[in-house]
């Protein structure tokens, strides 16, 4: 929470200084009423006042001028609304070594069931397109707002070859430059979601050589469009595939990763489990999927004064028969 005009903060000093001022003036009542009044007479004629009670009016009303100072202030927040523009594209690596079992019942399967439960939790309206990669890089779905031919494109991946990152990412690239402009003339937001579980193979025209250069490059032109990468490292470190009878170690590449994310001007994220993977695209889906616009909350601040004030009247009608 912010304030738009913070320096009319400087009111609380009234409640605060009210505050002590009542304090003092208890203390000195209650030694004036102890050197000037008869005791015993005054038990025999007044009738027995409140205790703790009688403060409880002047608490609250306390406590509604600095509810009413906090309002003044124009305090703002901010809250979460869907958007109804913009793209995602999700880009899932399908590589061989997403065959690996380290994550249950393997890798593959469980970035299927992530990713479902993904594009479900987005916003009617917001397009979504579907990529995979391996040693090349397939367009499945074209970006659109009807999320159901993607969710068929996710439960139709399968396992393929080596990595080639760097593809993906600029396919990714094209898929969003082809998008039409809205109504205004200007082009919706973009962003590309990478999930992958190590690092890049190949390069352009299938080079394991250019692998890192292509990588390299996609992210640059991602930036210069302005199109942030959120990556997500999936896997652990013991993972391993079969090939040919012969065990070879696939582990993840969370650093790979986090330099595309970070080069591209988006976030990285790491999952060693279909659980963690499940929250790290919850947290993407929050990023992407909505906007956070600032909102009023001045109301807020009176409406708790109004009960404030209510509460401080309803407490000395109970216990002082009369309101302040």
């Amino acid at each position: 929470m912010s304030f738009d005009e913070p320096w009319r903060l400087a009111i609380l000093v009234v409640p605060a200084a009210l505050l002590i001022a009542y304090i003092v003036a208890q203390r000195a009542r209650r030694k004036y009423a102890l050197r000037f009044t008869s005791v015993d007479l005054l038990a025999s004629v007044a009738p027995k006042r409140p205790g703790w009670q009688r403060h409880v009016s002047a608490v609250l009303m306390l406590a509604a001028v600095a509810a009413l100072a906090f309002g003044f202030a124009k305090p703002t927040g901010t809250k979460n609304v869907a958007r109804q523009r913009g793209t995602i594209i999700l880009a899932i690596d399908t590589s061989g070594s997403m065959a690996a079992t380290d994550v249950k019942p393997t890798r593959l399967v469980a970035a299927q069931v992530a990713a479902r439960n993904f594009i479900a939790g987005l916003p009617k309206g917001l397009k979504i397109g579907l990529i995979s990669f391996d040693e090349g890089a397939r367009v499945l779905v074209p970006p659109t707002a009807d999320h159901a031919p993607v969710l068929a494109g996710v439960n139709a991946l399968t396992i393929g070859g080596g990595t080639a990152t760097g593809v993906a990412i600029q396919t990714a690239l094209d898929s969003a430059a082809g998008l039409a402009p809205g109504a205004n003339g200007q082009k919706a937001p973009a962003a590309i979601v990478l999930m992958s579980d190590g690092s890049p193979t190949i390069g352009r025209n299938n080079q394991p050589s250019d692998a890192q250069q292509s990588v390299i490059d996609a992210v640059a032109a991602a930036k210069s469009a302005k199109v942030p990468i959120d990556t997500i490292a999936f896997g652990t470190t013991s993972g391993t595939v079969t090939i040919q009878g012969e065990t070879v170690p696939v582990p993840a590449d969370p650093q790979a990763m986090a330099t595309i994310a970070s080069g591209s001007g988006g976030k990285s994220f790491t999952a060693t489990s279909g659980k963690e993977l499940n929250s790290v695209y919850d947290q993407i889906r929050r990023v992407v999927g909505f906007d956070k616009v600032p909102t009023d909350l001045t109301e807020w601040f009176v409406g708790l004064a109004l009960v404030l004030a209510i509460l401080t009247a309803g407490a000395a009608l109970v216990w002082m028969q009369r309101i302040p």
